[in-house]
C-alpha cells in the first residue's frame, strides 16, 4: 500500500532584487516620470468644433453665422434640398433622409462653430491706421456678439505672421483686439488666437512671451491666452537640423498651444507642387499631417486639417460638393476630426459627411462597447487602448450633435460623464 505522504506548505516566494535595485531604477527614470505627466495629459475632454470658418477681419458682423446658415440652405434648394444632396455625395436613402433633417437643424441652429476673423491672407496689407481701427471695430463687435448670445461657440483672430516683416502689425493687432475685447468685459470662454506662416519654434516661443505679456499686464491667470499653431511650411515639419521641429512644440510652450492646423495651399506651394494637383489629399499633405499626428500624440493638443479652394458655386457645384464630401470623409478617417471651410456653400457638405460618419460607425461602436463595459463576449475581443477609441468616437459624435446624447446613455449604459472619462481615463485623476 502506497504510503500517503503528508502535504507541504510551499515555501515562501522570494525575490532577488532588493529595495536598492528598486530605488536606482526610480531614480533613472525620474525624469521620464515627470515628463510622462506633465507633456502628455491626453485630451481634456472638453468639445472641438468640426470646422473653423475664415472670413476677412472687417467682413464680421454678429449676423454672418446666421447669413451663412441661410445661404447654405438655399444653395441646396438648386439640387433638391439636403436629402437630395447627401444621397448625391454618397449615403444610402434611409440615412440621407435622417441626416439631412438633422443637418437642416444644425444649419438653422449653429451654421458656424467656430470663425475666425482673418488679419492675414484674407485681409492683406492695408495699412496701419485701417487695421489698427478694424482690430478694434471687430473687437467691439465680437464682445457684443458674445454679450448677445449671437457668437460663435468659438471665435477668435488670425493675426499677421512672425516674420521679420509683418510681425509687429501682428502683435499690435492682438494687442488692440484683446485690449478692446477685455475694455467691455471678460473674454469669451470659446476665444481663439492663429499664428500663422510658422517656420521655427523659436517663433512659437515669441508668440508665448507675447501671450505672457498681455496676460501680466491685463491681470489674466497665467495661461489664459493660448494659441493654434498653422503648419504650412517645410521648415516646420523638418528643420535644417533634420529634426521635425514640430516635435519640440509643445515641450518648447508647456500648456500654451491649443492645436495645430495644417495650411493647404502655401505648403503645397513651397513643396512647388503644381496648383493643379495641391489638395489635401495629395502625398505631401498626407506627410506633414502625419507627422503633426506624432508630434502632438499624448499631449492634448488637438489637429485640424486645411481648406479645399474649390467650391460648390455655379454648373460645377455638384462636382464640388462630392470633392468636399469625400475630403472631409477622408480626414475624419484618418483622425482630423475638424477641418477649415472657405464659404457658405461648404457648410452642407461638411455637416452631412460629418453626421454620417459618426452614424454609420456608431452601430458597432455602441455593441463593442457594451460588450466590453459588461465583459460580455463578443466578435471583437477589445482590449483596454481600443475601447478608449470606441468611447472617443461616440463622445466626439455626441458633442457635434451627430448621436443623440439621451440614446447614447441608454445604450450603454453609463451617463456623459462616465463615457468622457472611459474615452479620457486621466481626467478621473483630475
Amino acid at each position: 500500500m502506497a504510503h500517503i505522504r503528508s502535504a507541504r506548505a510551499a515555501p515562501a516566494p522570494r525575490t532577488a532584487l532588493t529595495a536598492a535595485d528598486l530605488a536606482s531604477v526610480d531614480r533613472r527614470l525620474a525624469s521620464t516620470d515627470v515628463l510622462l505627466a506633465t507633456a502628455y495629459p491626453g485630451d481634456d475632454g472638453s468639445r472641438q468644433p468640426v470646422h473653423t470658418v475664415y472670413v476677412p477681419a472687417d467682413r464680421y458682423d454678429a449676423g454672418l453665422p446666421a447669413d451663412w446658415g441661410v445661404a447654405a440652405l438655399a444653395a441646396v434648394e438648386s439640387v433638391g434640398g439636403l436629402e437630395s444632396l447627401a444621397a448625391r455625395v454618397g449615403l444610402d436613402p434611409e440615412l440621407a433622409g435622417t441626416v439631412a433633417a438633422d443637418v437642416r437643424d444644425k444649419l438653422e441652429r449653429e451654421p458656424i462653430e467656430d470663425l475666425r476673423l482673418d488679419f492675414e491672407d484674407g485681409y492683406g496689407d492695408r495699412g496701419d491706421e485701417v487695421e489698427d481701427a478694424d482690430a478694434w471695430r471687430m473687437a467691439e463687435r465680437v464682445a457684443a456678439a458674445v454679450g448677445a448670445g449671437l457668437a460663435p461657440p468659438f471665435i477668435g483672430v488670425r493675426i499677421k505672421g512672425f516674420e521679420a516683416s509683418t510681425r509687429a502689425r501682428g502683435i499690435r493687432t492682438l494687442d488692440l483686439f484683446v485690449g478692446t475685447l477685455l475694455a467691455r468685459g471678460e473674454l469669451p470662454d470659446g476665444l481663439v488666437i492663429t499664428l500663422p506662416k510658422v517656420s521655427t519654434v523659436a517663433q512659437v516661443e515669441a508668440m508665448a512671451e507675447v501671450a505672457a505679456a498681455l496676460e501680466r499686464v491685463h491681470g489674466l491667470p497665467d495661461g489664459r491666452l493660448r494659441f493654434e499653431v498653422q503648419v504650412e511650411t517645410p521648415q516646420l515639419v523638418l528643420g535644417p537640423d533634420g529634426v521635425a521641429p514640430l516635435a519640440r512644440l509643445p515641450l518648447a510652450v508647456p500648456g500654451r498651444i491649443s492645436a495645430l492646423h495644417y495650411g493647404t495651399y502655401d505648403y503645397s506651394e513651397a513643396l512647388a507642387i503644381s496648383a493643379a494637383n495641391q489638395s489635401l489629399d495629395h502625398p505631401v499633405a498626407d506627410h506633414a499631417k502625419e507627422v503633426m499626428q506624432l508630434a502632438v500624440a499624448g499631449t492634448g493638443i488637438r489637429l485640424s486639417d486645411g481648406s479645399t479652394n474649390i467650391l460648390p458655386i455655379g454648373d460645377r457645384a455638384g462636382e464640388a460638393w462630392r470633392l468636399h464630401a469625400r475630403l472631409v470623409r477622408r480626414s475624419l478617417d484618418r483622425g482630423f476630426y475638424q477641418g477649415w471651410d472657405l464659404h457658405a456653400h461648404q457648410l452642407p457638405t461638411r455637416f452631412i459627411a460629418t453626421y454620417a460618419f459618426y452614424r454609420e460607425g456608431y452601430a458597432a461602436a455602441s455593441v463593442r462597447l457594451r460588450d466590453y463595459l459588461e465583459s460580455t463576449p463578443g466578435a471583437v475581443l477589445d482590449e483596454p487602448a481600443t475601447a478608449r477609441a470606441l468611447a472617443g468616437f461616440v463622445l466626439r459624435g455626441v458633442e457635434c450633435g451627430a448621436l443623440p446624447g439621451s440614446g447614447v446613455v441608454a445604450d450603454l449604459g453609463i451617463d456623459r460623464h462616465a463615457l468622457t472619462v472611459l474615452a479620457h481615463p486621466k481626467l478621473a485623476k483630475g
